[in-house]
């Protein structure tokens, strides 16, 4: 889903790297991506000495997108940590991929206070709870203060997926008004972060592309509504509309900066 999202909206080259069970079929499914076998652990999940491979797959990309159906098992977190702690690229983060910064590990996440933010980290309200030990209930009750907090101790540009998806760079806000209840279904959160790679990959800043990046992947759900009705989307749907959202007539609609 992320790789296919991310081929629709703009990157001229994509590469898929997943475990070595899966790759095979990962092949099969998608023609346009070269792939890459990832060592594994005995379950099938990334394994630790994937490590000089992930290192050598992000040495040729411009953009990493991480973390989509990685499993929280134990070996992988681990991985997953020493990976991204050391990952000098920019960098989309979802998933499980968050999910191994979970317990107040978040600031691991950070670069050097003079590093431009060039991560963006993709949580819905679970993942958001999970990264700051708190309640889905504590962040849903104040969105704007979650994922504000979560950009300043993580030093990245946060987006809290749902209705009215915020994103944060720790300075400025942006509340996302496109998108519809129809979206709330698995696997549009890694289209949402294939698109905001592939915007990264193109020059935009990490805040810009996520901005433009949720605005676009709502766009492309409002589309696929109108088509269907929202009882029968899926992530596929929002795939199929993306060139259309792309070239439709957008601009300044639901773009909104709040200081």
């Amino acid at each position: 889903m992320a790789a296919k999202a991310a081929y629709r909206s703009g990157a001229g080259l994509v590469r898929i790297a997943v475990p070595l069970a899966i790759w095979d079929t990962v092949a099969i499914k998608i023609d346009e991506c070269a792939t890459e076998g990832l060592a594994q652990t005995r379950a099938g999940t990334l394994g630790a000495k994937a490590l000089p491979q992930l290192r050598k797959v992000s040495d040729w990309a411009d953009v990493v997108v991480f973390g989509p159906g990685m499993s929280q098992q134990k070996e992988t977190s681990e991985t997953i940590q020493k990976f991204i702690v050391k990952l000098d690229k920019p960098l989309v983060l979802d998933a499980d991929g968050l999910n191994a910064f979970r317990g107040g590990l978040i600031e691991k996440l950070k670069l050097p206070p003079s590093a431009t933010p060039i991560r963006v980290l993709t949580p819905h309200p679970g993942e958001m709870a999970r990264l700051l030990s708190v309640s889905i209930p504590t962040v849903q009750k104040d969105r704007t203060g979650a994922v504000a907090e979560c950009a300043q101790r993580s030093g990245c540009v946060s987006v809290l997926k749902g209705a009215g998806t915020l994103v944060c760079d720790g300075k400025r806000l942006y509340k996302n008004t496109t998108g519809n209840p129809g979206m709330a279904t698995g696997g549009t959160g890694d289209v949402l972060s294939g698109v905001i790679g592939a915007l990264i990959g193109q020059g935009l800043s990490a805040f810009d592309a996520a901005c433009l990046g949720v605005f676009l992947h709502g766009v492309a759900g409002d589309l696929a509504a109108a088509r269907l009705g929202v009882w029968s989307m899926m992530a596929g749907d929002l795939l199929n509309e993306l060139p259309n959202a792309f070239n439709s007539r957008t601009e300044g609609r639901g773009l909104r900066t709040e200081d």
